[in-house]
């Protein structure tokens, strides 16, 4: 097995698991509708570990855009190798939804909810702000890197890692994952949003190209991040990249809460005037 269909086998496993969880959760007639965010962090904590597991000694088990990307930064992993890993993993989740699509069949007409149907695709914000949105997607993937990071610097007994990797999903999803969706893997939400774009699903509504750029953006400066923060600090290896992101990524939080602000002090105006 080359290392292209290692990223794009273990990224499919990971939408079939993970994407696979949350139509269990939301479609409608499924014996596990209505369970919890719980089982969702869960299913993709188990997704990642099993994806690990099926393709870590072939590619290394990226599978996910973020993850190279970040490793490339800090000079762990070639960036030769980039476009072929990129490639895989955004086909790999690709065709993991159109197994997601096919595993629900019947569910599909019977689910009238169109946000519920593009769920189990991709990612959508619990309250819609997105330069807050994007703000949440950097923290959960920077985490993510971070966390991978950590992980690779311990010493585990034999084929335990992908399982370690899986509890921190699970531990990003129940922790930061109650904003977006928590994508943290511009695959994950982009593959399968063009299934879901191209796929004859009734009923299914918009795919909300709109809000996508967050997805993809965000895990993409988040694990950058990640990988520089964690060799500045931990390593002692400063880059200048290390600064370009740091000023970038205060710049992004700052707008952010300055609107946010905004936000809320006007609303508390408007309170004040009708209480008047």
């Amino acid at each position: 097995m080359t290392e292209f269909i290692g990223e794009l086998i273990g990224t499919m496993i990971l939408i079939i698991f993970g994407g696979g969880v949350v139509g269990g959760v939301v479609l409608k007639g499924s014996k596990a509708e209505g369970t919890s965010w719980v089982l969702i962090s869960i299913g993709w904590g188990l997704a990642v570990t099993f994806g690990v597991y099926a393709v870590g000694q072939v590619s290394g088990a990226h599978i996910n855009p973020a993850v190279t990307l970040g490793f490339a930064m800090v000079g762990d992993f070639p960036w030769s190798k980039v476009p072929k890993y990129l490639t895989a993993q955004f086909l790999g989740a690709f065709l993991g939804a159109i197994i997601v699509f096919f595993h629900y069949l019947p569910h599909w007409k019977a689910t009238e909810d169109k946000g519920a149907k593009l769920a189990v695709f991709s990612t959508d914000p619990a309250i819609r702000s997105p330069l807050s949105n994007l703000v949440s997607e950097i923290i959960g993937t920077f985490m993510l890197v971070m966390g991978l990071l950590f992980i690779g610097a311990n010493d585990f007994t034999e084929g335990l890692n992908p399982a370690i990797v899986g509890l921190l999903i699970t531990a990003i999803g129940m922790s930061l994952g109650g904003t977006t969706g928590y994508a943290i893997n511009p695959a994950r939400d982009i593959g399968p949003r063009i299934a879901h774009y191209v796929l004859p699903i009734p009923g299914k509504g918009t795919s909300d190209w709109r809000y996508a750029w967050v997805p993809f953006l965000g895990p993409i400066i988040g694990g950058i991040y990640g990988g520089l923060f964690y060799k500045a600090i931990f390593v002692n290896d400063l880059m200048v990249a290390f600064w370009v992101f740091t000023v970038i990524i205060l710049v992004i939080f700052l707008t952010a809460a300055r609107i946010e602000l905004k936000k809320a002090n006007s609303k508390d105006v408007q309170s004040s005037g009708a209480n008047a």
